[in-house]
């Protein structure tokens, strides 16, 4: 029957388009994914002496999921996870989590403080010891309110712009 083969084609056209905007609308509005990121402590310069790790974690961003890695010489060096106060004081107390391995890898499996330093000599006293907090999840990138009626009608734009390309690339996909 060529009419119901044709209201057949229409049903099933309709129903694509429904699937393609249900498929446009979970692209457009996905959230971002996190990806973990392995933060290696010290740079290229690695856990050695003579390095500014306060600057160093002040231009991180730790994130639960994210892993550290101490890259240094063993015996010269060591690094010992401690509490708060420990820290502070360079103290290795009979309960500190000692690694020696020259290559340590920690998972950030959760959110909170972590406090490290070098056990050997007067490595921590001279500054060879790093304090990080870990978030839950990373910080949104922050946005600049506009100010005045135009740029706000530039932003709205921008936003309008951003939502038709992710609309036409999820078309693209399908």
């Amino acid at each position: 029957h060529p009419i119901t083969g044709h209201k057949q084609m229409r049903t099933q056209s309709v129903m694509a388009s429904k699937q393609m905007l249900v498929a446009v609308f979970a692209v457009a509005f996905l959230p971002v994914l996190a990806v973990a990121t392995e933060h290696l402590v010290g740079d290229d310069k690695g856990w050695t002496l003579n390095f500014n790790y306060t600057a160093w974690a002040e231009t991180k961003q730790f994130v639960v999921g994210d892993t550290l890695v101490f890259k240094y010489g063993s015996p010269a060096h060591n690094l010992v996870e401690v509490g708060g106060p420990d820290f502070v004081a360079c103290t290795q107390t009979a309960g500190a989590v000692v690694r020696t391995s020259g290559e340590d890898r920690l998972a950030l499996d959760t959110a909170g403080r972590r406090w490290f330093f070098c056990g050997v000599g007067p490595h921590c006293k001279s500054g060879m010891k790093l304090k990080i907090t870990v978030l839950d999840t990373a910080a949104p990138t922050p946005q600049p309110a506009p100010t005045n009626p135009a740029s706000k009608l530039q932003a709205r734009f921008g936003e309008t712009a951003g939502a038709v390309t992710a609309l036409a690339a999820a078309m693209l996909v399908l």
